[in-house]
């Protein structure tokens, strides 16, 4: 199966810089988006092969997910919004459930300048570590999303600069490395311990160009698929956002 993840900060806007052809090309078995930043019925987007779902924030124009699912692989056992029914005014959270795995789609909150939010940041991490470790009990879990951290000095441009940071602060770090310590893994780094590869760019001070980024965007599995895992990528060649996409193609 092949999964994709891309935070496409805005899907209207992106539907109009090649959205379509991009979604065809990859033929994803399960794509998902982060940052939709839109409401029910104003993004014109319906392949014919896949079921659509969405979770919408309350604020216009603000965060927002999505998941298409292909429909030959069959409905959806179950269908979830939110964390156990916290965290969901922000349309942050998308579950699916099939026999083998849940797919679960995230934006994960940022921590803001001067860390601003970091206390909800921290409470929604622990949330959803508990989440996914409920999940995890009962059968294994795909998790992706725009998770807003990079995890080691490998994953940005300028480590030393942005110690301290959002998105590079000890505590968000730590909260990955607690993920990643109750039974998951992340797929990048696991296949290629010592890539350089990121998935955002500021589109400050020609960043993109520069290659000047961040590894933020990821795939993270329960620890028993690692052996099912057959490739993960880092799409940096694909435009339309300040993030690219990134996939996994793993046998279940």
């Amino acid at each position: 199966m092949k999964f994709v993840s891309w935070n496409v900060n805005g899907f209207r806007a992106v539907l109009g810089k090649g959205f379509g052809e991009v979604f065809d090309s990859l033929d994803a078995d399960f794509f998902c988006l982060q940052e939709t930043k839109m409401q029910a019925g104003q993004a014109d987007f319906h392949p014919e092969d896949y079921y659509e779902f969405y979770n919408y924030a309350e604020k216009k124009g603000y965060s927002g997910t999505a998941v298409f699912a292909r429909k030959s692989l069959g409905e959806p056992l179950s269908v979830r919004y939110g964390i156990r029914g916290e965290h969901d005014d922000e349309g942050r959270v998308i579950t699916l459930e099939y026999p083998g795995f849940f797919l679960v789609c995230c934006y994960v909150p940022n921590a803001k300048d001067g860390l601003a939010r970091i206390d909800y940041r921290c409470e929604f991490e622990d949330a959803m570590r508990g989440y996914l470790s409920e999940l995890d009990a009962e059968k294994p879990v795909i998790y992706c999303g725009d998770l807003n951290v990079a995890h080691n000095e490998i994953d940005l441009k300028n480590p030393k600069t942005n110690r301290g940071n959002a998105g590079f602060s000890d505590e968000e770090r730590g909260k990955m490395t607690e993920l990643l310590d109750a039974g998951f893994t992340d797929t990048f780094r696991y296949l290629y311990p010592d890539q350089v590869t990121y998935s955002w760019w500021s589109y400050r001070f020609r960043a993109r160009e520069k290659n000047a980024g961040w590894r933020i965007d990821y795939f993270i599995i329960s620890d028993r698929l690692r052996d099912k895992l057959a490739d993960a990528c880092i799409l940096t060649d694909i435009m339309g956002s300040d993030h690219c996409p990134v996939t996994i193609e793993i046998t279940l």
